[in-house]
């Protein structure tokens, strides 16, 4: 497919995921790999290329800052002018936000070490307007924030995640560290139909696993409406925890907020 002469480009993206089964190529369903490789083909008019996503996204979850990695045959000749023909032909709930040239030939997008920031938006106590829906969650429960604050720092660190894993098997790697992880007001995204209040919990870390964020913010759920205490998801993050915890949350919340390489 490729010549002996590559040109690799690094391109950041973001986009709306409600009405996309996540980002990875699926049979005869709208992916927004699926659709960046179409707005590709034909800009490029039929030109050899390949492009690598810097990892998955579920159904339905959004990204404010993705990433995927361009294969050529050829160079790009002005990269804005490129960036604005992207665009062009996009849907309208993706967008290109940046391209540059990758010099370092070993650059691979997956392998390469990266810090994601995801933050997952909510609000809780009633009913919402129906337009928050593709990028909040209404929980209509009331929820004790102050407490589920508590439990968000407990993640924090280094701790076996294994619980927080969908369909967890005994040959992963479940000892992860996260940098940071917050839940607070929501400061983020405003607009006239939001509720007066809402939250995100904000985590940051290098590797995370299959909804391993959605279970997180199920179990604060729980333990925001009183079904469940502190002392619980310390021993869930223990290397003894045998728990497989099935509290999900809803996909639409979560956002990929921001990727960097190091």
């Amino acid at each position: 497919m490729f010549n002996t002469k590559h040109y690799f480009y690094l391109i950041k993206v973001q986009y709306l995921g409600y009405r996309f089964h996540g980002w990875q190529k699926q049979p005869k369903l709208k992916t927004i790999h699926l659709m960046i490789d179409r707005t590709l083909n034909y800009i490029l008019q039929g030109a050899a290329f390949k492009t690598l996503g810097s990892g998955r996204t579920d159904a339905m979850v959004s990204a404010e800052e993705a990433a995927f990695q361009l294969f050529l045959n050829a160079p790009i000749v002005d990269l804005d002018a490129f960036l604005d023909l992207f665009n062009y032909n996009l849907p309208q709930d993706i967008r290109g936000l940046a391209i540059k040239k990758i010099t370092d030939p070993k650059f691979n997008i997956i392998q390469s070490s990266k810090v994601k920031e995801y933050i997952y938006l909510f609000t809780h106590g009633q009913k919402q307007h129906p337009f928050c829906a593709p990028i909040m969650t209404t929980i209509l429960d009331q929820l004790d924030i102050a407490l589920m604050q508590e439990g968000a720092k407990l993640f924090e660190g280094t701790h076996n995640f294994k619980s927080y894993c969908y369909k967890a098997t005994n040959h992963g790697v479940y000892q992860r560290t996260l940098l940071s992880c917050t839940l607070e007001r929501n400061q983020m995204y405003k607009a006239s139909f939001f509720p007066e209040h809402s939250y995100v919990l904000r985590v940051r870390g290098k590797g995370f696993m299959r909804n391993q964020i959605r279970i997180m913010m199920g179990i604060l759920l729980e333990l925001g409406r009183g079904n469940t205490d502190l002392e619980y998801i310390k021993h869930s993050l223990s290397t003894e925890s045998k728990e497989k915890l099935s509290c999900i949350a809803p996909a639409s919340g979560l956002i990929l907020h921001k990727i960097d390489f190091e």
